[in-house]
Protein backbone atom coordinates (compact mmCIF):
# COMPACT_ATOMS: atom_id res chain seq x y z
CA UNK A 1 0.00 0.00 0.00
CA UNK A 2 1.90 3.30 -1.34
CA UNK A 3 1.71 6.20 1.16
CA UNK A 4 -0.24 9.25 0.39
CA UNK A 5 2.22 12.19 -1.71
CA UNK A 6 2.10 15.79 0.24
CA UNK A 7 0.47 18.51 -1.51
CA UNK A 8 2.40 21.40 -2.81
CA UNK A 9 0.68 23.60 0.15
CA UNK A 10 1.59 20.81 2.96
CA UNK A 11 5.21 21.04 1.45
CA UNK A 12 5.32 24.66 1.41
CA UNK A 13 3.98 25.50 4.96
CA UNK A 14 6.41 22.26 6.01
CA UNK A 15 9.26 24.36 5.07
CA UNK A 16 8.30 27.85 6.66
CA UNK A 17 7.83 25.94 10.07
CA UNK A 18 11.17 24.29 9.53
CA UNK A 19 12.81 27.76 8.48
CA UNK A 20 10.77 29.91 11.34
CA UNK A 21 11.72 27.51 14.18
CA UNK A 22 15.67 27.42 12.36
CA UNK A 23 15.99 31.31 12.87
CA UNK A 24 14.11 31.63 15.96
CA UNK A 25 16.79 29.04 17.48
CA UNK A 26 19.49 30.47 15.85
CA UNK A 27 18.87 34.26 17.58
CA UNK A 28 18.34 32.91 20.46
CA UNK A 29 21.76 31.21 19.98
CA UNK A 30 23.34 34.73 18.96
CA UNK A 31 21.82 36.71 22.06
CA UNK A 32 23.26 34.32 24.39
CA UNK A 33 27.35 34.31 22.89
CA UNK A 34 29.48 37.74 23.77
CA UNK A 35 32.17 36.30 21.38
CA UNK A 36 30.30 34.87 17.90
CA UNK A 37 30.61 37.25 15.31
CA UNK A 38 29.70 36.77 11.19
CA UNK A 39 31.77 34.98 9.14
CA UNK A 40 31.32 34.28 4.77
CA UNK A 41 33.18 30.71 4.34
CA UNK A 42 35.91 31.18 1.83
CA UNK A 43 36.26 34.87 2.33
CA UNK A 44 39.88 34.56 3.84
CA UNK A 45 41.39 32.28 1.22
CA UNK A 46 44.07 30.51 3.87
CA UNK A 47 44.18 27.83 1.33
CA UNK A 48 46.45 29.69 -0.83
CA UNK A 49 49.90 28.06 0.25
CA UNK A 50 48.14 24.85 0.17
CA UNK A 51 50.12 22.27 2.77
CA UNK A 52 53.49 24.42 3.06
CA UNK A 53 55.11 21.27 1.78
CA UNK A 54 58.26 23.32 0.58
CA UNK A 55 58.00 25.76 3.51
CA UNK A 56 57.78 22.45 6.54
CA UNK A 57 61.18 21.33 4.19
CA UNK A 58 62.73 24.82 4.66
CA UNK A 59 62.22 24.62 8.35
CA UNK A 60 63.27 21.15 9.02
CA UNK A 61 66.65 21.84 7.01
CA UNK A 62 66.69 25.41 8.84
CA UNK A 63 66.17 23.24 12.14
CA UNK A 64 69.09 20.75 11.45
CA UNK A 65 71.56 23.66 10.27
CA UNK A 66 71.07 26.19 13.02
CA UNK A 67 72.28 23.62 15.60
CA UNK A 68 75.57 24.81 14.20
CA UNK A 69 74.76 28.58 15.96
CA UNK A 70 73.80 27.80 19.14
CA UNK A 71 76.57 24.95 20.21
CA UNK A 72 78.78 28.19 20.39
CA UNK A 73 76.98 29.54 22.98
CA UNK A 74 75.30 26.79 25.05
CA UNK A 75 78.36 25.11 25.36
CA UNK A 76 76.08 22.01 24.35
CA UNK A 77 74.35 20.18 21.46
CA UNK A 78 70.96 21.19 21.48
CA UNK A 79 67.91 19.28 19.69
CA UNK A 80 65.76 21.91 17.35
CA UNK A 81 62.58 20.19 15.74
CA UNK A 82 60.28 22.36 14.06
CA UNK A 83 56.48 22.79 14.33
CA UNK A 84 53.49 22.62 11.04
CA UNK A 85 53.68 26.60 9.80
CA UNK A 86 50.04 27.78 11.36
CA UNK A 87 48.42 30.93 9.78
CA UNK A 88 47.12 33.49 12.33
CA UNK A 89 46.23 37.67 12.46
CA UNK A 90 49.46 39.08 13.70
CA UNK A 91 47.53 40.54 16.64
CA UNK A 92 46.13 36.91 17.75
CA UNK A 93 50.35 36.24 17.30
CA UNK A 94 51.47 38.99 19.80
CA UNK A 95 48.81 37.99 22.52
CA UNK A 96 50.49 34.50 23.28
CA UNK A 97 53.71 37.08 23.72
CA UNK A 98 55.33 38.42 26.58
CA UNK A 99 55.63 42.37 26.39
CA UNK A 100 59.35 41.86 26.13
CA UNK A 101 60.93 39.96 23.96
CA UNK A 102 63.46 40.18 21.42
CA UNK A 103 61.78 41.15 17.72
CA UNK A 104 64.50 40.94 14.72
CA UNK A 105 62.89 41.97 11.38
CA UNK A 106 64.75 40.84 8.19
CA UNK A 107 64.02 41.94 4.44
CA UNK A 108 63.78 39.27 2.06
CA UNK A 109 65.34 41.56 -1.15
CA UNK A 110 64.39 38.92 -4.00
CA UNK A 111 60.07 38.44 -2.58
CA UNK A 112 60.56 42.30 -1.11
CA UNK A 113 58.71 41.30 1.83
CA UNK A 114 60.79 41.06 5.23
CA UNK A 115 60.17 38.38 8.23
CA UNK A 116 60.62 38.42 11.83
CA UNK A 117 63.02 36.66 14.23
CA UNK A 118 61.53 36.11 18.02
CA UNK A 119 63.27 34.84 20.49
CA UNK A 120 62.40 34.64 23.96
CA UNK A 121 64.57 36.77 26.53
CA UNK A 122 65.42 33.66 29.15
CA UNK A 123 66.80 31.75 25.95
CA UNK A 124 69.17 34.89 25.61
CA UNK A 125 69.79 34.76 29.05
CA UNK A 126 70.84 31.07 29.17
CA UNK A 127 72.99 31.72 25.77
CA UNK A 128 74.86 34.63 27.73
CA UNK A 129 76.01 32.87 30.72
CA UNK A 130 76.27 29.09 29.15
CA UNK A 131 78.96 31.55 26.66
CA UNK A 132 80.80 33.20 29.26
CA UNK A 133 81.59 30.10 31.72
CA UNK A 134 78.90 30.68 33.53
CA UNK A 135 75.84 27.87 34.47
CA UNK A 136 73.04 27.39 31.42
CA UNK A 137 70.33 28.16 33.12
CA UNK A 138 67.61 31.36 33.05
CA UNK A 139 67.42 34.15 35.37
CA UNK A 140 65.21 34.35 38.23
CA UNK A 141 64.02 37.52 38.18
CA UNK A 142 62.05 38.94 35.09
CA UNK A 143 63.53 42.28 33.88
CA UNK A 144 62.45 44.65 30.97
CA UNK A 145 65.53 45.30 29.12
CA UNK A 146 68.23 43.93 27.66
CA UNK A 147 72.17 44.22 28.43
CA UNK A 148 75.15 45.17 26.30
CA UNK A 149 76.65 41.76 26.14
CA UNK A 150 73.11 40.46 25.56
CA UNK A 151 72.64 43.03 22.83
CA UNK A 152 75.66 41.18 21.41
CA UNK A 153 74.53 37.80 21.72
CA UNK A 154 71.38 38.61 20.05
CA UNK A 155 73.43 40.62 17.02
CA UNK A 156 75.42 37.43 16.72
CA UNK A 157 72.05 34.97 17.22
CA UNK A 158 70.22 36.64 14.69
CA UNK A 159 73.16 37.29 12.09
CA UNK A 160 73.76 33.34 12.41
CA UNK A 161 70.41 32.55 12.03
CA UNK A 162 69.95 34.62 8.92
CA UNK A 163 73.11 32.89 6.98
CA UNK A 164 71.41 29.79 7.83
CA UNK A 165 68.13 30.94 6.57
CA UNK A 166 69.29 31.32 3.37
CA UNK A 167 71.14 28.64 2.97
CA UNK A 168 67.95 26.57 4.35
CA UNK A 169 65.55 28.37 1.24
CA UNK A 170 68.16 27.45 -1.58
CA UNK A 171 66.71 24.69 -2.81
CA UNK A 172 63.14 26.39 -3.47
CA UNK A 173 64.39 29.81 -4.29
CA UNK A 174 67.84 32.10 -3.78
CA UNK A 175 66.76 34.80 -0.67
CA UNK A 176 68.97 37.75 0.45
CA UNK A 177 68.50 38.59 4.06
CA UNK A 178 69.17 42.17 5.38
CA UNK A 179 68.54 42.91 8.87
CA UNK A 180 65.93 46.25 9.30
CA UNK A 181 66.32 46.51 12.80
CA UNK A 182 65.16 45.07 16.13
CA UNK A 183 62.89 45.78 19.18
CA UNK A 184 61.78 44.39 22.56
CA UNK A 185 58.10 45.30 22.42
CA UNK A 186 55.51 43.11 20.39
CA UNK A 187 53.64 46.53 20.00
CA UNK A 188 56.15 48.83 18.83
CA UNK A 189 57.30 46.68 16.31
CA UNK A 190 57.12 48.20 12.83
CA UNK A 191 55.96 45.07 10.80
CA UNK A 192 52.91 44.71 9.74
CA UNK A 193 49.35 45.71 10.59
CA UNK A 194 47.59 44.22 13.40
CA UNK A 195 44.81 42.59 11.31
CA UNK A 196 47.06 41.13 8.82
CA UNK A 197 47.65 37.47 8.03
CA UNK A 198 51.22 35.80 8.63
CA UNK A 199 52.73 32.81 8.96
CA UNK A 200 54.57 31.38 12.19
CA UNK A 201 57.16 28.96 12.00
CA UNK A 202 58.11 27.74 15.10
CA UNK A 203 60.75 25.98 16.48
CA UNK A 204 61.42 24.13 19.79
CA UNK A 205 64.92 23.97 21.26
CA UNK A 206 65.70 20.70 23.80
CA UNK A 207 68.51 21.03 26.01
CA UNK A 208 69.53 18.90 28.92
CA UNK A 209 68.23 19.22 32.33
CA UNK A 210 65.86 22.42 31.06
CA UNK A 211 63.03 23.46 29.72
CA UNK A 212 62.34 23.24 26.10
CA UNK A 213 62.98 27.05 24.86
CA UNK A 214 60.60 28.09 21.73
CA UNK A 215 61.91 30.79 19.31
CA UNK A 216 59.97 31.81 16.27
CA UNK A 217 59.97 32.61 12.39
CA UNK A 218 56.85 34.79 11.29
CA UNK A 219 56.38 35.65 7.36
CA UNK A 220 53.56 37.60 6.25
CA UNK A 221 50.71 36.43 3.82
CA UNK A 222 51.51 38.44 1.54
CA UNK A 223 55.50 38.16 1.25
CA UNK A 224 55.02 34.38 0.72
CA UNK A 225 51.88 34.86 -1.74
CA UNK A 226 53.80 35.54 -4.62
CA UNK A 227 55.37 32.04 -4.64
CA UNK A 228 52.24 30.19 -3.84
CA UNK A 229 52.45 27.81 -6.31
CA UNK A 230 56.20 26.81 -5.29
CA UNK A 231 55.27 26.31 -2.04
CA UNK A 232 52.40 23.96 -2.62
CA UNK A 233 54.94 21.65 -4.91
CA UNK A 234 56.07 18.32 -3.68
CA UNK A 235 58.94 18.26 -5.64
CA UNK A 236 61.87 19.77 -4.57
CA UNK A 237 64.98 20.71 -6.78
CA UNK A 238 68.53 19.47 -5.31
CA UNK A 239 70.54 22.46 -5.54
CA UNK A 240 74.08 22.08 -7.30
CA UNK A 241 75.91 24.26 -4.60
CA UNK A 242 76.92 21.66 -1.66
CA UNK A 243 77.20 22.50 1.75
CA UNK A 244 81.14 22.40 1.47
CA UNK A 245 81.75 22.90 5.24
CA UNK A 246 79.46 20.12 6.17
CA UNK A 247 81.51 18.20 3.62
CA UNK A 248 84.57 19.32 5.31
CA UNK A 249 83.68 18.17 8.70
CA UNK A 250 82.44 14.61 7.60
CA UNK A 251 85.75 14.05 5.73
CA UNK A 252 87.97 14.89 8.66
CA UNK A 253 85.84 12.74 10.95
CA UNK A 254 85.80 9.80 8.47
CA UNK A 255 89.67 10.31 8.03
CA UNK A 256 90.32 10.38 11.44
CA UNK A 257 88.74 6.88 12.53
CA UNK A 258 91.26 4.83 13.68
CA UNK A 259 92.12 1.49 12.26
CA UNK A 260 94.24 -1.68 13.08
CA UNK A 261 96.87 -2.69 11.13
CA UNK A 262 98.75 -6.06 12.15
CA UNK A 263 101.65 -7.99 10.39
CA UNK A 264 101.33 -11.50 10.21
CA UNK A 265 104.82 -13.52 10.22
CA UNK A 266 103.51 -17.16 10.47
CA UNK A 267 101.03 -19.11 12.24
CA UNK A 268 102.06 -22.16 13.45
CA UNK A 269 99.59 -25.21 14.50
CA UNK A 270 100.00 -26.81 17.71
CA UNK A 271 98.82 -30.16 19.18
CA UNK A 272 96.62 -30.14 22.11
CA UNK A 273 98.91 -32.23 24.19
CA UNK A 274 101.64 -29.87 23.69
CA UNK A 275 99.06 -27.05 24.48
CA UNK A 276 98.32 -29.16 27.79
CA UNK A 277 102.10 -29.43 28.34
CA UNK A 278 103.24 -25.98 27.49
CA UNK A 279 105.69 -23.87 29.99
CA UNK A 280 108.17 -21.06 29.87
CA UNK A 281 110.97 -21.76 27.87
CA UNK A 282 109.74 -23.89 25.39
CA UNK A 283 110.66 -23.41 21.63
CA UNK A 284 108.26 -23.31 19.01
CA UNK A 285 109.64 -23.60 15.50
CA UNK A 286 108.17 -21.37 12.91
CA UNK A 287 107.93 -21.22 8.95
CA UNK A 288 108.53 -17.27 7.61
CA UNK A 289 106.99 -17.15 4.50
CA UNK A 290 108.31 -15.26 1.30
CA UNK A 291 105.82 -12.64 1.95
CA UNK A 292 104.45 -10.98 5.23
CA UNK A 293 100.72 -10.55 5.11
CA UNK A 294 99.71 -7.63 6.49
CA UNK A 295 96.00 -7.33 7.69
CA UNK A 296 93.33 -4.35 8.10
CA UNK A 297 91.21 -5.05 11.36
CA UNK A 298 91.70 -8.80 10.39
CA UNK A 299 91.32 -8.16 6.52
CA UNK A 300 93.88 -8.93 4.21
CA UNK A 301 95.11 -5.69 2.89
CA UNK A 302 98.92 -6.02 1.72
CA UNK A 303 101.57 -8.10 0.97
CA UNK A 304 104.99 -7.06 2.36
CA UNK A 305 108.85 -8.29 3.28
CA UNK A 306 110.15 -7.90 6.40
CA UNK A 307 113.25 -5.20 7.05
CA UNK A 308 114.98 -2.43 8.70
CA UNK A 309 114.84 1.32 8.66
CA UNK A 310 117.02 3.51 10.42
CA UNK A 311 117.73 0.72 12.92
CA UNK A 312 113.84 -0.02 13.66
CA UNK A 313 112.22 -3.08 11.77
CA UNK A 314 110.01 -2.24 9.15
CA UNK A 315 108.26 -3.41 6.33
CA UNK A 316 108.10 -3.16 2.97
CA UNK A 317 105.08 -2.74 0.82
CA UNK A 318 105.22 -5.05 -2.24
CA UNK A 319 101.41 -5.48 -3.59
CA UNK A 320 97.83 -5.53 -2.41
CA UNK A 321 96.79 -8.87 -1.22
CA UNK A 322 93.91 -10.92 -2.79
CA UNK A 323 90.34 -10.68 -0.98
CA UNK A 324 88.25 -13.80 -0.50
CA UNK A 325 85.72 -12.24 -2.75
CA UNK A 326 88.50 -11.77 -5.48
Amino acid sequence: MSSRKLSSDEVNALIEGLNSETTAQSSADLSDADNVRPFTLGSDDLSVLGDYYALRMINERFARNSRSIFLPMLRMQPRISSFPPEVKTFDEYCSGLEGFMSLTTMRMEELRGTLMLVLEPNFISTMTNSYYGGPAEPPSTKRTEFTDTEARVIEVVSSGLGSVLQTSWRDLMPVTLTELGREVNPQFASFVDGSDLVIVCSFVVQLPDLDPVNFDIIYPLQTLRPIASQLRSRTQTDSSEEDLGWRGRLERAVLNVPLGLEARLAEPSVTMTQLIFMKPGDVIPIQLNEAVEICLEGEPFYLGEMGEVAGQSAINLMKRAETKSE
